[in-house]
Formats: C-alpha cells, sequence, structure tokens
C-alpha cells in the first residue's frame, strides 16, 4: 500500500562502492572551497595586520578602529600600546592591535 513511499530494497553489494567515493569527493571539495574561500583570505589579512602593526613608528598618522585619526607620539617600552596625539595637546593610549591603517604623511593636516 505504501510502496511508492519506500524505495525498494538495493542488493547487498549493488552501489554502495561509487556512493562511498561521491562522498568523499564532495568532502574534499567542501575543504577546498572552505580553505580558499575563507582560510586562506582570513590568513593573508592577518598576516599583513601583523606587519602594519611591526612597522609603526614616533610619528606615523594612524586610523584605528573606532576611526579616529592621530599622530603616533609615543610607542610603550612592551610594544604593545601607543600614545597618539588626536588634536593639540590631546593625547590617547590605544592598543596597538587597534590600528586599522597607516595614513599617509599630511593627510590629518589636510582634513
Amino acid at each position: 500500500m505504501l510502496d511508492f513511499f519506500i524505495s525498494p530494497a538495493m542488493a547487498e553489494g549493488g552501489a554502495a562502492a561509487g556512493g562511498g567515493i561521491a562522498q568523499i569527493v564532495m568532502l574534499v571539495g567542501f575543504v577546498l572551497i572552505f580553505y580558499f574561500l575563507l582560510w586562506r583570505p582570513q590568513a593573508k589579512r592577518a598576516k599583513q595586520h601583523k606587519q602594519l602593526i611591526a612597522s609603526l613608528s614616533k610619528g606615523d598618522e594612524i586610523v584605528i578602529g573606532g576611526g579616529l585619526m592621530g599622530r603616533i607620539t609615543k610607542v610603550s617600552e612592551d610594544g604593545d600600546y601607543l600614545t597618539m596625539e588626536i588634536s593639540e595637546g590631546t593625547e590617547v593610549s590605544v592598543q596597538k592591535s587597534a590600528v586599522a591603517a597607516v595614513l599617509p604623511k599630511g593627510t590629518i593636516k589636510s582634513i
């Protein structure tokens, strides 16, 4: 009565080998897609950000993640923090990891 809902049983060694290979190929495909679309670009960006943070020095004009722009006036001894001047006489301490970009010299004066 409900035979149209249930497919007939396959023989014991029927198409199992072909199905297993197809599943392995699909799994490998998903791993490759994950690697090339997600992991690799993120690792590339992290490497570039690490190089950016390592190259910071006094006098550089920077933008931090919150959108503040300023000039670096001091880099701490341990290297994790820096002090940036956001306006005449106003200095803020921030973590180096908060730096989003280094601006070309003279950008702050032109704004």
